[in-house]
């Protein structure tokens, strides 16, 4: 489950003139970059029609999804627009708007690989996920500790990189992700979703917060 991450100022009556959304742009379809350097996809989408109806103009902040947490707590910017699951642990931290949607985490690998999201399948084998998500403390916590290896990275596209090199037996990550963009272009013709979705969420709140704000621990 994913919402945007908003300024609370955003409800506020005070005139702004610019929001500067956090994203990664190694994650399509929801944020990436163009051969020309332009940021496309589904947030920025959303962040561009944010902004133009708040008659604001939108800055985009380049950030590792590891540290987009830390830095809005620093207010380094007025708000994450990224692909992050709602959890207990980052409401902790920080408030989310409502969900915008429902995704699911699965495993790439080659196809015919077989290979299965436990730990008794993927035993002896390299995992890589992005640092900071659900995927990377999900393999931490129930498979690393039964002889698989694990890799995080700081953006998915080194993640990506390394499965077609084969430094990486699979990758755990957002199947809409993977489906709508890795294994749409030419370098994922070799790979497929493969085994059944894995819960990696914890229990959250029943109403988040519609206002973002970044809270000290």
């Amino acid at each position: 489950m994913t919402a945007v991450l908003a300024g609370c100022a955003f409800g506020s009556q005070a005139k702004i003139a610019q929001v500067r959304f956090a994203v990664d742009p190694t994650y399509p379809p929801f944020e990436s970059k163009t051969p020309q350097g332009k940021l496309v996809g589904f947030d920025i989408d959303l962040g561009n029609a944010l902004c133009a109806q708040m008659q604001v103009k939108c800055v985009w902040v380049e950030s590792q999804f590891d540290g987009m947490i830390p830095a809005l707590k620093a207010r380094k910017f007025g708000a994450i627009l990224s692909d992050m699951d709602i959890t207990e642990e980052r409401l902790k931290q920080i408030d989310f708007t409502m969900p915008l949607y429902d995704t699911h985490t699965q495993l790439i690998a080659r196809k015919g690989s077989g290979l299965q999201p436990t730990a008794e399948s993927l035993k002896g084998k390299t995992v890589g996920e992005e640092q900071g998500t659900v995927q990377e403390r999900h393999v931490r916590a129930n498979w690393q500790p039964y002889g698989v290896t694990m890799v995080p990275y700081g953006d998915q596209a080194q993640v990506e990189s390394d499965l077609i090199s084969g430094r990486l037996d699979v990758v755990f990550t957002d199947a809409a992700q993977a489906a709508n963009g890795f294994l749409k272009h030419p370098q994922g013709k070799d790979f497929e979703l493969t085994g059944p979705i894995v819960q990696t969420r914890l229990s959250v709140r029943e109403q988040p917060s519609a206002c973002v704000r970044a809270i000290a621990n």
